[in-house]
């Protein structure tokens, strides 16, 4: 984020915690995007994505006065994200919602990756355990270093490498029995 940028988030935060409920919108609006992305990312449904959202920012008015600053803002929202999109996630395996297979894949695509690739990469992501597939969803859509992950995941640098090399190994695995591919 630029300094200007996070110039604006402290003079909305203040504003915020002054009173100023237009402040809030503000912040909401700087932060909506990458709140929603992360929660979009993990579940892979947009109806969920948009209600961990929705929770996350009913949360921070309620927890407004203990956000110290802009830095501390996103990396409070990006906590929160992934904690609450974990919750959802189990939430919905005990509910009998959709599996992960049957949920749609969002429209944005990367058009050099061929589509059946990526449908199957997500589908194997999906079967993931929730921290781990957490983790690499951090790591490689919102591009976070390994020491901001493991903040947001209040977990130890160590597990957080462990768990992404852990988690790489059975998607290769998987991908290659799916594909086909003997290994010996």
């Amino acid at each position: 984020m630029s300094n200007v940028a996070d110039q604006a988030v402290e003079e909305s935060l203040a504003r915020c915690v002054a009173g100023d409920r237009s402040a809030f919108g503000e912040i909401v609006r700087e932060h909506q995007s990458m709140v929603y992305s992360l929660a979009l990312h993990f579940l892979r449904n947009p109806s969920m994505a948009e209600d961990v959202a929705q929770e996350v920012f009913l949360d921070l008015y309620r927890n407004l006065p203990a956000i110290k600053s802009g830095a501390h803002l996103r990396f409070w929202l990006r906590k929160v994200a992934c904690h609450r999109s974990i919750d959802r996630a189990r939430r919905r395996q005990t509910d009998g919602m959709l599996s992960l297979e049957d949920v749609p894949e969002p429209t944005t695509e990367d058009p050099s990756l061929d589509p059946l690739l990526r449908k199957k990469l997500w589908k194997l992501v999906g079967s993931l355990p929730e921290k781990p597939r957490m983790a690499l969803v951090l790591r490689y859509q919102e591009e976070m270093e390994l020491h901001e992950i493991a903040e947001v995941m209040e977990i130890p640098i160590n597990t957080v490498k462990s768990s992404i090399d852990r988690a790489l190994g059975v998607l290769r695995e998987k991908l290659a029995r799916s594909m086909g591919e003997v290994r010996v």
